[in-house]
């Protein structure tokens, strides 16, 4: 029962990893935000769970595992009903990215209070299958996530925010009836270091995601970036200095712990924005219904499923580093193949490298994380969980905004292009290229594919050549993301090879 209720409550911030993204056009459409108002809507809940877990980690330290959890279930699922009933009108992109970012927090709490659940509950020996198995199920519930919201989303897509209160329910009512062991530590909440490492992280991500819109040669731009990352080493000073700190940075003294935290940082990078951009792909440039592009990322997942029980297995009997140096090659290998099938424009020709790319992170995710706890000496499991998914969220939030960005450039040159070869003067090119750029997920201006503004009339007499413009600018995408799995590959040669074969002593 125990682990029952653990994964249904975890299970929900995974689906709402990926159930947003295939009812992205949707939401836009209904709703008239921006291309970057809805990567915002997506990112404020990744960037809320990065800024916050630690401190989530923290808290069910000091509070309690048990009631951490409940209080962010609880928290996570008032959101979710606020974000299904959003209203129409100037309010409503500032409603949803709000509450996008109270769900991240709720998650935030949740999360490391259940897996410090898991990971307390199975001795070292036992660990590597037993978080296999619950990250390969909790994949597998991921994989819920698009299905379910290319079905809710034909119906309505409000309904993939209250699909959530069912599964919490559940949660709760597991928790509660289970008998969850609770210990607490005695020792101040650092509000100084959650504030600083919540900043740093806000401005830093805001700047990767406005880069679209300001460009990268604005002053603004650069100075969210390097003022966040500023602010990030400002956190990291006041945390070695500090007497009871909110991240303890002595576990990076560990060699093999930096190792890990390098290689889920760089993975991450490509793993969560995947399903936004895969999602919106199939359905501009394949013209996938809902739930064909909900298909479409299955293959992935079964790759993940399939690959991280044998990672599991891999790290129980050799170490995390074999099975991080197959993932990271697996995955380099798959995204790049399927960054080189895009253009084909058929999901039958993709398939493989979908699966393949799934694989390489079903590999190394769970080794690279439980080699990390299971290394959790001079700080307890619930601090270094928050570490390890703190990194994991912002590398998420940071690839979105830059895969996001360099996707608005690319389609918008391409699209340029191809309105200038088809007649348009230069200026009348760019400036429809843009509006097709943001066109593209979502209908901002009320002028889509559907109405007979300058959007509709670019894609009715240059459609395919725009989808294939779209195909050519994701390439891009998933190329980035193949670099950063070659890199996380590069990282993982470096982690020394051994292996935790006996219980950490927890503070």
């Amino acid at each position: 029962m125990l682990g029952a209720a653990m994964l249904f409550a975890v299970s929900m911030t995974f689906i709402d990893q990926t159930i947003v993204a295939i009812a992205a056009p949707s939401i836009t459409e209904e709703l008239g935000l921006s291309a970057s108002g809805m990567q915002w809507v997506v990112n404020a809940y990744l960037l809320s769970l990065a800024a916050f877990f630690a401190l989530g980690g923290r808290l069910s330290d000091l509070f309690g595992h048990r009631r951490i959890m409940l209080i962010g279930t609880l928290l996570f699922v008032v959101s979710s009903v606020l974000c299904g009933c959003v209203p129409e009108g100037d309010l409503a992109q500032t409603w949803l990215i709000a509450f996008r970012a109270t769900q991240g927090l709720g998650a935030a709490l949740m999360f490391p209070a259940a897996l410090a659940v898991v990971i307390a509950v199975f001795p070292v020996e036992r660990r590597g299958r037993a978080l296999a198995l619950f990250f390969g199920l909790s994949g597998a519930l991921t994989a819920v996530g698009p299905l379910l919201g290319g079905w809710l989303t034909s119906w309505t897509w409000r309904a993939i925010f209250w699909v959530n209160v069912p599964v919490a329910v559940v949660a709760i009512v597991l928790t509660v009836l289970a008998r969850i062991p609770e210990s607490r530590r005695p020792e101040r909440l650092d509000f100084v270091g959650a504030t600083l490492v919540a900043a740093g992280m806000g401005l830093s991500v805001l700047g990767f995601q406005q880069a679209s819109a300001w460009g990268w040669s604005s002053v603004a731009t650069w100075v969210c970036i390097v003022g966040g990352l500023a602010i990030l080493l400002v956190f990291l000073g006041y945390e070695r200095r500090t007497s009871e700190p909110l991240i303890n940075f002595d576990v990076f003294r560990d060699r093999a712990f930096t190792i890990d935290n390098l290689v889920l940082f760089f993975a991450m990078l490509a793993f969560v924005p995947v399903f936004f951009f895969a999602s919106v792909y199939a359905q501009v440039s394949l013209s996938a219904s809902p739930n064909q592009a909900a298909l479409y990322l299955l293959y992935f997942f079964i790759g993940f499923a399939i690959a991280s029980q044998w990672g599991g297995k891999i790290l129980d009997k050799r170490g995390a580093r074999p099975a991080m140096k197959t993932g990271c090659l697996v995955g380099a290998v798959g995204f790049y193949l399927w960054a080189e099938k895009l253009t084909d424009l058929s999901i039958h020709d993709q398939w493989p490298y979908v699966a393949l790319s799934g694989a390489g992170i079903g590999f190394l995710l769970a080794p690279a994380s439980t080699d990390a706890v299971n290394r959790s000496i001079g700080a307890s499991y619930g601090e270094v969980t928050g570490i390890t998914q703190t990194v994991r969220n912002y590398a998420a939030a940071v690839g979105m905004a830059v895969f996001g960005t360099v996707l608005t450039h690319v389609s918008t040159d391409r699209i340029s292009a191809t309105l200038q070869d088809r007649g348009l003067p230069a200026d009348e090119a760019a400036s429809t290229a843009r509006q097709v750029a943001e066109a593209v997920t979502g209908h901002p201006d009320g002028q889509g594919p559907s109405g007979d503004g300058p959007v509709a009339k670019a894609l009715q007499g240059a459609g395919d050549a725009i989808r294939m413009d779209f195909a050519e600018a994701n390439q891009w995408v998933f190329y980035g993301m193949a670099i950063a799995l070659a890199v996380a590959f590069v990282c993982s040669l470096a982690h020394p090879g051994t292996r935790v074969t006996e219980q950490p002593p927890q503070p």
